[in-house]
Order: C-alpha cells, then sequence, then structure tokens
C-alpha cells in the first residue's frame, strides 16, 4: 500500500515537472522569434549577439522537443497547463503590463530603455532556469527517472549559453544589468509557483490533459 503511494506520487510529481517545462520550453523558443526579430533590427551589425540569440532559440526548440518526446514514449500528452505556469509570462506582464502575445514588438525596436529591459527580464529569467536545473539534478525523485536526468543534464549544460549574451550586451553598452524591482519580481514570480501554483496544479487531479501537440500548428505548416 505504501509503496503505491509513493510510486504515484512520485509519477504525479514527475509529470507536473515535465507539463510545466514543456509548456515554458515552447513558449521560450516561439517569444525568441520576436525577441529575434528586436535584435535584428536594434544590433544588425553585432553578428555574435545575433547568432547567440538564434542559438538560444535554437535550444529552447530542442529542449522542447525532448519533453515531447519523454511524453510520446509514455504514450499520453501533458498536462493542460497556462500562462500561470509561465515564469517568462509573468515576468513580461508584470514589467511591461501585459501579455507576451500583446508585447508590441516595434515599440521595443525603437525605444532603446524597452529593449534594455526586455533583456534584463530575459537574463533574469534564464539565470532562474539555471539555478532551478541544479537543484532538480539533485532532487531524488527526479534522479529516479533516467530519461529526465538527461533531459536536466542537457538543459544545465545549454542554459549559460542562454543568459550571457543578454548579459554580455547590457554590460558592453554599459546599461543596468538588473534593476532592484526587477530582481524583486523575479523572486516573488519564483516563491509564488513554486509555493502556491504548482503545489495546487498537482493537488488537482481534476486538470486535463492536451488535446494535441503545443507545437501541432508548426507541424501542419512546415
Amino acid at each position: 500500500m505504501w509503496n503505491r503511494l509513493k510510486r504515484a506520487f512520485c509519477q504525479r510529481y514527475l509529470d507536473v515537472l515535465a507539463s510545466v517545462y514543456i509548456y515554458n520550453e515552447h513558449r521560450g523558443y516561439t517569444s525568441l522569434d520576436r525577441v529575434l526579430e528586436a535584435v535584428c533590427a536594434r544590433c544588425a551589425d553585432n553578428s555574435a549577439f545575433i547568432a547567440e540569440v538564434q542559438k538560444h532559440r535554437a535550444d529552447e526548440r530542442k529542449h522542447y522537443m525532448m519533453f515531447k518526446r519523454y511524453y510520446e514514449l509514455r504514450g499520453t500528452l501533458p498536462l493542460s497547463v497556462d500562462r500561470t505556469c509561465g515564469h517568462i509570462d509573468r515576468f513580461i506582464e508584470r514589467i511591461f503590463g501585459c501579455t507576451i502575445d500583446d508585447l508590441d514588438t516595434d515599440a521595443v525596436i525603437v525605444r532603446p530603455e524597452l529593449f534594455e529591459q526586455l533583456c534584463r527580464v530575459i537574463m533574469l529569467t534564464e539565470q532562474r532556469g539555471m539555478k532551478q536545473v541544479e537543484i532538480l539534478l539533485r532532487n531524488r525523485i527526479v534522479r529516479s527517472d533516467p530519461t529526465l536526468i538527461r533531459i536536466f543534464k542537457i538543459i544545465e549544460r545549454d542554459e549559460p549559453s542562454h543568459w550571457m549574451p543578454y548579459h554580455g550586451w547590457l554590460v558592453a553598452q554599459d546599461k543596468l544589468t538588473a534593476t532592484w524591482r526587477e530582481r524583486m519580481t523575479d523572486f516573488w514570480i519564483h516563491k509564488s509557483l513554486m509555493l502556491a501554483k504548482l503545489p495546487s496544479l498537482f493537488v488537482n487531479t481534476a486538470t486535463p490533459r492536451m488535446a494535441r501537440w503545443p507545437d501541432a500548428d508548426e507541424v501542419v505548416l512546415a
């Protein structure tokens, strides 16, 4: 009886974890298309920065595909989570006052302070993600799943290259790498996710699964 409960607890934990990650990875690479547009427009002469953002986008897509394959091997789809489980979603909403989808790319391109702010938000989000992966790789439940361990080790290897380009650009431009408000916003979003949103998702067994993969339309277009 105890072993069954323990096994069910671990399976639910990993299911919630992987579902949140697959949402965030998909949200990450699709959102980076617009970031790349802004970077190409504002930093057209900085080919190294553009290449680093392109790699960031490609890595996020790669990570999404790894989690997708994880679920395909399980024969199921992830839990249906929304932007309330997305760190970058909530960060953008707090700092810019709108959703990612409503963020005005043209305004970010023409207004230097908005572009710098976007770089800081991405940098802080990726730094948070790097710290979280380090914690997960020490988690006993995660370590019980060899496939997830392999996935998170790849993410751990990739993460530094995801925040360093934005940090490097800000430093090169002699700009702030983070404001007090941005750091506090990052902290409180993380705490609210860890202490409220994810536990509530864990206990809500009525949460449905996705009806289709997040990239279904991309596959059709391809």
